[in-house]
Formats: structure tokens, C-alpha cells, sequence
């Protein structure tokens, strides 16, 4: 058996079964959410990635930080860092 995670936490074999199973039984296609395209906004417009190298060391220290202000996306706390330093909300 391995170990599946969802967001980071663990998934029982059961949850994966339920799962299976209301699949199985089908969905009402009114009641689902529709489908987004391409990756959400990351402020007031479309975003422009900006390839940045980073040390272990460096990148350590944004995984430690990130973890104890409880962003568990290194994108997330990278955007955070900046924004602060910019100080642009």
C-alpha cells in the first residue's frame, strides 16, 4: 500500500473507496462546479513569471518561515516575501 495525500494530508484507502463509489453512482452535471481554464489570478491581472535562482540555504529559511506563518505554497511565500518588501498588498 502507498501512501496517498491530499493538500499534504494523509488519505485513508477508505476515503479513496467513498470517493470511488459516489463516482460510480454518478453526478448531476447542474450541480457541479464549472471548470476554470489556466491557473487562478495572483493579484489584478494576469500574472508573469519571473524564473528566480535560490540557494538551499535561502530556500530553507522561505520553507521554515513559510510553514510558521502557515503558507504551504512555496509560490505563495515567495509572492508574500516580495510583496512585503515592495510593500504593495
Amino acid at each position: 500500500m502507498s501512501e496517498h495525500f491530499l493538500h499534504g494530508k494523509p488519505v485513508t484507502d477508505e476515503q479513496i473507496q467513498a470517493w470511488a463509489d459516489e463516482a460510480e453512482r454518478g453526478y448531476d452535471p447542474a450541480t457541479l462546479s464549472k471548470p476554470r481554464r489556466g491557473r487562478p489570478p495572483v493579484g489584478d491581472g494576469p500574472g508573469v513569471v519571473v524564473p528566480v535562482r535560490l540557494d538551499a540555504a535561502t530556500i530553507e529559511a522561505l520553507t521554515e518561515r513559510a510553514e510558521a506563518e502557515g503558507i504551504t505554497n512555496r509560490s505563495d511565500a515567495i509572492r508574500a516575501a516580495v510583496r512585503a518588501w515592495v510593500h504593495v498588498a
